[in-house]
């Protein structure tokens, strides 16, 4: 990724080159930097990656409402002494993640598991998504 546009992801760019014509180029709407995360799927289902680094399961909501995944944890208000640090760079800010989910994955069966600090989600392919073999007769 190039360093000249610091502020547009790789998903934004991608996302606006297949929708605009190739000798337009529309900025980034926001330079927030996103929650880190991978989604992808297979040929099983939906995959999602989550960093979750010091969080407990405890910690993160995860809701369905309709066709629309939810992600969410919301930082409690601390009151920490920071005086002994000489540096502090780990923190657990909130973040609230929405993501609408095809019908062809299963919103009914999810899986969940939280491990080294990485929430992973797999939501399956719904039965009439999978690939069917039909006879001519």
């Amino acid at each position: 990724m190039s360093t000249l546009f610091p502020e547009r992801s790789e998903f934004d760019i991608l996302f606006r080159n297949f929708f605009n014509n190739e000798d337009q180029f529309a900025p980034a709407l926001n330079s927030k930097q996103p929650h880190p995360l991978n989604i992808y799927y297979d040929d099983k289902g939906l995959h999602f990656e989550v960093a979750c680094t010091g969080l407990s399961n405890d910690d993160i909501n995860l809701n369905v409402e309709g066709d629309l995944l939810k992600i969410s944890y919301k930082k409690p208000k601390e009151d920490t002494d920071f005086s002994g640090f000489i540096y502090h760079g780990l923190s657990k800010k909130s973040f609230d993640l929405g993501y609408k989910i095809s019908p062809k994955f299963n919103l009914e069966i999810i899986f969940a598991e939280m491990k080294n600090g990485l929430l992973t989600i797999f939501i399956p392919l719904a039965e009439e998504a999978k690939p069917k073999t039909i006879k001519i007769k």
